[in-house]
């Protein structure tokens, strides 16, 4: 039996989690002005002066001579600490998968991460309800704001659903053969899966992080943020993470008993489902 979820660290930290992230993906150029020279004068200028107009601070002098300041450095060296605490401390609900691995944890981490950011996306919204038709006053950001927020939840969800075994799945032919074949399907699915992130990654890494990621590339809008700067690098990312939960959904099910799947109420589902909403 799991332990209920729902602690307040548990919540707090992933919270802590998008607002440090989400300071580090805003404040990136500076590190990449700082780290990452450019040799193009053009280029090198073009994204100082997307940086200068969305530099938070900008009061802030740079620790390193440059752009960089002393909040985006503690950001950066927050955020692992807050991944690797939250990864520890992260419970499992009762219906959820647990799974033995580190990463098994981590993509529990994760679907907390998400679930504070599907909460996000739900207060911005409400936000620009009220500034839109009852003040009469509509914000440039709050749409694409979402709209970033949601593409990341999109990806950082499959991740999640991997570890949990929820992606959808067609039973018919899996359930009607002996276990052992059902091992060889798992393994040609999790080829195919780890397959399909390689070629993607290995094709297109040179055109997303040099020419989206290092080029700061900007939506284009009022708001213009940076989504294809961030979102493609976060696909190949995810997808990444995938594969690799993937594999590890293979060892950890290897000596699974079979199981069959069926229209029927899965009576014991529903009582854990009364018992996660606190019903007797």
């Amino acid at each position: 039996m799991h332990k209920n979820s729902g602690g307040p660290i548990e919540w707090l930290i992933p919270l802590a989690f998008v607002a440090t992230a989400s300071w580090l993906v805003w404040h990136l150029p500076a590190f990449l002005l700082d780290w990452l020279p450019y040799t193009s004068e053009s280029l090198k200028s073009q994204v100082t002066e997307i940086y200068l107009r969305s530099d938070v601070t900008p009061e802030l002098p740079g620790v390193f001579g440059g752009y960089v300041d002393i909040i985006d450095v503690a950001a950066l060296v927050l955020l692992p600490f807050l991944a690797v605490f939250g990864t520890k401390t992260v419970r499992p609900a009762t219906m959820e998968f647990e799974g033995s691995t580190v990463m098994d944890r981590f993509a529990l981490f994760i679907g907390r991460v998400t679930m504070m950011m599907i909460a996000i996306m739900t207060v911005v919204m409400l936000y620009e309800v009220f500034m839109r038709y009852i003040l009469e006053k509509p914000t440039e950001w709050a749409n694409e704001m979402t709209l970033w927020f949601a593409s990341f939840v999109f990806l950082m969800s499959g991740y999640y659903a991997m570890q949990q075994r929820s992606h959808i799945r067609i039973f018919l032919l899996y359930d009607a053969v002996p276990r052992w074949l059902q091992r060889v399907f798992d393994t040609v699915s999790t080829i195919l899966i780890v397959l399909f992130a390689f070629f993607l990654v290995y094709g297109s890494y040179k055109q997303v992080f040099v020419n989206k990621l290092y080029k700061w590339e900007l939506y284009g809008s009022a708001f213009n943020p940076p989504i294809p700067a961030t979102l493609q690098p976060m696909v190949l990312i995810v997808i990444t993470l995938v594969a690799m939960q993937a594999i590890l959904n293979l060892i950890a099910d290897w000596n699974k008993e079979p199981e069959i799947h069926t229209d029927e109420p899965d009576e014991d589902e529903i009582e854990m489902i009364k018992r996660a909403v606190g019903q007797d």
